[in-house]
């Protein structure tokens, strides 16, 4: 099982990574305890392009969760629903998983999407990038942080 699950996270990054990373230059961030609480950008993101982030089937969270999606068919069974995350984590955490979810569950299978180095599985043309770009991590925080029960 563990095997397997490690064999799908290798095929979903190397679907993320082939279909478009934006790569910048990864600006210094601080980790305070389990958050990183200041946004990356300096400001916080715009929630309307933070959606369009989630569920854009070629970048990022569709692929493995759900949520309250109703226009999006097929949507991820692999990870929780996004519904009500606003609920349960701040932008800081929220922050944090997305740029290195490896800190929370060094198991996990869910990508860092802002991270350069120490990656394993990262196609040639994408080594030494990060996926999503730090205006792009704030905004989906921006919309990851409205989703409230």
């Amino acid at each position: 099982m563990a095997r397997a699950s490690l064999h799908i996270a290798a095929l979903i990054a190397a679907a993320v990574l082939a279909c478009g990373a934006r790569a910048d230059e990864l600006v210094p961030y601080k980790i305070i305890g389990d958050t990183i609480p200041k946004p990356l950008t300096g400001a916080p993101g715009d929630p309307v392009r933070g959606r369009a982030l989630v569920v854009a089937r070629t970048t990022t969270c569709i692929l493995c969760h759900s949520g309250p999606f109703p226009e999006v068919k097929f949507q991820g069974d692999l990870a929780p629903d996004l519904t009500g995350t606003g609920n349960w984590w701040s932008a800081g955490q929220l922050r944090l998983r997305l740029v290195d979810a490896s800190r929370y569950n060094p198991q996990t299978i869910m990508p860092s999407y802002y991270r350069n180095d120490g990656l394993v599985r990262v196609g040639r043309n994408f080594a030494g990038k990060p996926i999503l770009s730090a205006a792009e991590i704030e905004d989906i925080v921006a919309f990851l942080v409205t989703l409230r029960d």
